[in-house]
């Protein structure tokens, strides 16, 4: 009898849950606006039924030992075979894993693995499945079979240490579940990636989450403690310690993995009391370039604001009712120890010298745990910002997109002109012309780590020609001296970006560690390296 815990259903097609899928005639309804606003005929093409679904048939068998905790339906293999909702929205899931494990201890993992190292099949690790870039797709060939390994049955806060502000968690336990079980203790791990709801603890350290917050401790890296994971060679746990100078660092091996060293089964993670104080204000400025020069020295104050948030007029237009001509500087301080007024007061003084406007009456503060970022341009942002449900656009062939990085600050203006001309020419050349917006997402004292979306105003062309608006993006952001991904891991889709961002002699030192831990190269093979 199987006894994995029931998890809510996950959607085929979008991000979210079947119960947040919207109705057939909201999808309808969607298509008939967009074919309006732009002067053609669209229409969203029927939901697929995981039951109607034609999949490649299981070439593998899970023997008597796992069987119990192994499935092989149509709904668990689809689930877990890419994120691609154009393609899922057709029924499309060309290469599906063969089988879908989800182990509920250590033990029943361990057997999961030793079974595929036994027989050289792909094992390939899977949190939340909100990875864009093809981080869990199955390999195409290679292997007589694949298993993907559901870690979801991890899903628990095990141990909180409060006077060391630490807790040991599972890996599999989703961003609500794990605030749920804080949240009692007055506590938080305060990360929260866009993809909170659907995306894991294991996911975020596997693949260097970029949280919400601004500055400072932005990525997962920041809060990690210690790291527990399951390699083919045996287990790897490091010291539970604040920091150490004895030689390279395990957790930063295991951080940003992706899979190819190891599984993560739990972490010690740093966490903090939840905020009591908040404050937020939103700056406008002329123009662009004068909003960004405001964000360089705010940053560089070392004020450390929780937000600092930079929307070029485009977006503010679009997603905070503005004028289209003005730039948003969204900033937040908030505090569980000290009132916050000092210094967001700082930071619209900083703004207000390089050319920002604010009222004071417009400096929203709060000393009892509430939230101040509700009002105006700002709450119209946040309602943007934060997913509630989806799916409408699914299908309907739309060129949308985002592309992110990170640059140093003193070749950040031309580094912004070179990738927005790459952008609009290949949108032109794709899709006839386009819209373009950029927005900061995290900024450091050494440089911003701006986020691009493009949309391509033709819609019903082929995922070749979303393929090739960002070729052309990540093309000119390697050349211009950024990365090719800030937050969003390297999966399958920034493999040939990352190869050339590398250097050499790591990868190679990268393939050492990948060999002496797998040595029959079982696990998520294709991504970061190759054989």
């Amino acid at each position: 009898m199987v006894t994995t815990k029931k998890q809510p259903r996950r959607s085929l097609w979008m991000f979210g849950l079947e119960s947040e899928e919207p109705t057939d005639e909201e999808r309808r309804q969607h298509a008939q606006e967009v074919s309006q606003r732009l002067g053609v005929t669209i229409a969203p093409p029927p939901i697929p039924r995981a039951e109607d679904l034609h999949l490649r048939p299981p070439r593998i068998k899970p023997p008597d030992p796992i069987a119990e905790f192994c499935f092989s339906d149509n709904y668990e293999r689809a689930l877990h075979s890419h994120r691609d909702w154009e393609m899922a929205v057709r029924g499309q899931f060309p290469n599906p894993p063969d089988i879908v494990a989800h182990p509920r201890t250590e033990e029943e993992l361990e057997r999961v693995l030793e079974w595929c190292c036994k027989h050289g099949y792909a094992a390939i690790p899977y949190g939340g499945g909100s990875s864009g870039v093809g981080g869990f797709t199955p390999p195409k060939e290679g292997y007589d079979g694949v298993v993907t390994i559901d870690m979801d049955q991890f899903d628990r806060v095990l141990e909180i240490d409060r006077t060391s502000r630490a807790a040991r968690i599972q890996a599999g336990v989703f961003g609500p579940a794990l605030e749920d079980q804080l949240r009692p203790h007055g506590l938080t791990l305060r990360h929260f990636p866009q993809s909170f709801a659907g995306s894991t603890l294991g996911g975020w350290i596997a693949t260097r989450s970029g949280g919400h917050y601004a500055t400072k401790d932005t990525h997962i890296d920041d809060f990690v403690e210690s790291v527990r994971m399951l390699t083919p060679v045996g287990w790897w746990e490091t010291r539970r310690l604040p920091a150490s100078g004895a030689g390279p660092s395990p957790d930063r091996l295991a951080i940003g993995s992706e899979g190819i060293l190891g599984i993560i089964t739990e972490a010690w993670m740093r966490i903090q009391v939840r905020p009591k104080y908040r404050a937020t204000a939103g700056v406008t400025f002329p123009s662009w370039e004068t909003g960004y020069e405001a964000t360089r020295q705010i940053v560089q104050a070392k004020l450390w604001p929780a937000n600092l948030r930079l929307l070029d007029p485009e977006l503010a237009r679009q997603a905070a009712g503005m004028d289209g001509t003005h730039a948003l500087l969204i900033i937040g301080f908030e505090s569980a120890e000290l009132p916050q007024e000092w210094p967001i007061r700082q930071a619209v003084g900083i703004a207000r010298g390089c050319g920002g406007h604010i009222d004071d009456s417009e400096i929203i503060l709060s000393d009892t745990g509430g939230y101040t970022g509700h009002r105006g341009a700002i709450g119209a942002w946040r309602d943007v910002f934060i997913p509630r449900g989806g799916g409408l656009a699914t299908g309907l062939g739309l060129v949308t997109g985002t592309v992110e990085t990170c640059i140093t600050w003193e070749r950040w203006p031309d580094f912004d002109v070179q990738v927005r001309e790459a952008l609009k020419k290949a949108l032109q050349e794709v899709c006839g012309g386009g819209t373009l917006n950029c927005r900061f997402t995290h900024v450091y004292t050494d440089g911003p780590a701006p986020y691009y979306s493009f949309a391509g105003l033709n819609p019903g062309l082929g995922r070749e020609h979303w393929n090739a608006v960002k070729r052309a993006a990540s093309d000119a952001i390697l050349k211009a001296g950024g990365t090719i991904t800030h937050h969003h891991a390297v999966g399958r889709m920034h493999r040939p970006w990352y190869d050339r961002e590398r250097p050499e002699p790591f990868a190679q030192a990268l393939r050492a560690a990948k060999r002496a831990l797998d040595p029959k190269w079982v696990l998520n093979p294709g991504v970061l390296i190759d054989p």
